[in-house]
C-alpha cells in the first residue's frame, strides 16, 4: 500500500495572523482575502504535493495537485478557475437546452461547452441536448471574460521557485499571494508580484503531503 507523510508542519493550525508578513511593496490586504488565504492553505494541505488552490468569495475554484512542476500546478487548477468563471459568460448562462434534458447532464453539457475540445463524435451526441446547437465560444469571448475576473487567491504548499507561476496566476484572476516563501529566488518572485500590483503574504509554513 502507500504511506503518505505530511511533511514541515502539517499539525499547525493555519490562522489569519500567519498572513500578515506582507512582503510586497502593496500592503493592501482586506480581511476577506486574508480568509480566502487561509482557506486555501487548509485546503491544499491536504492534496498531493506541488499543490497549489484558488480562492476567491470563501469558495476553493481552482486546486492542481500531484504535479512535478509548480508552474504546472498554477496552469492546471487555472483551467479549474477558467471553467467555474467562463460558467457564468451570456452565451454559457443562455444555452437552449431541450425540457427533457437533466439537470446534471446540462452541468456537463455547459463544462464541455466551455472546455470545446470534442471529437466529432463527441460533439453530434452534445448538440442534440439543445433546442437551438450554440455557435463555439471564440478566444474573444474568453479573453473579453476573463479579464473581469479579479480579486482571486493564490496559495501554494511550499515556495514559488520562480517567477513564472506569478505570470501564470494573474491570467486567472490574481490579485492576492499566500506562500511559505524560503526560496533563494523570493526576491524575484516578488519582483514579478510588485510588478502585477498584487498582494504577497509569507507565511512560513511548508505544507507538503507526499
Amino acid at each position: 500500500g502507500c504511506v503518505f507523510a505530511q511533511r514541515g508542519h502539517g499539525d499547525k493550525p493555519i490562522t489569519l495572523d500567519m498572513m500578515s508578513n506582507v512582503t510586497t511593496a502593496n500592503k493592501d490586504l482586506p480581511e476577506a482575502a486574508r480568509r480566502d488565504m487561509v482557506l486555501a492553505s487548509i485546503a491544499i494541505k491536504y492534496t498531493q504535493s506541488n499543490s497549489v488552490g484558488y480562492a476567491a468569495n470563501g469558495m476553493m475554484i481552482g486546486v492542481g495537485a500531484g504535479q512535478q512542476s509548480r508552474v504546472d500546478c498554477v496552469k492546471l487548477a487555472g483551467r479549474k478557475v477558467t471553467t467555474w468563471w467562463m460558467r457564468q459568460h451570456p452565451k454559457v448562462l443562455g444555452l437552449k437546452f431541450k425540457p427533457e434534458v437533466k439537470r446534471q447532464a446540462r452541468v456537463n453539457a455547459r463544462v464541455r461547452y466551455i472546455e470545446g475540445d470534442m471529437s466529432d463524435i463527441e460533439r453530434a451526441e452534445w448538440a442534440a441536448q439543445f433546442e437551438e446547437v450554440p455557435a463555439p465560444l471564440s478566444p474573444d469571448d474568453y479573453a473579453e471574460h476573463m479579464a473581469k475576473l479579479t480579486g482571486v487567491t493564490l496559495s501554494s504548499d511550499a515556495f514559488f521557485p520562480f517567477r513564472d507561476s506569478i505570470d501564470v496566476a494573474v491570467k486567472f484572476g490574481v490579485k492576492y499571494v499566500a506562500q511559505p516563501g524560503g526560496s533563494v529566488q523570493d526576491k524575484g518572485v516578488t519582483d514579478a508580484c510588485d510588478q502585477y500590483g498584487l498582494v504577497q503574504s509569507h507565511h512560513g509554513v511548508r505544507l507538503f503531503h507526499h
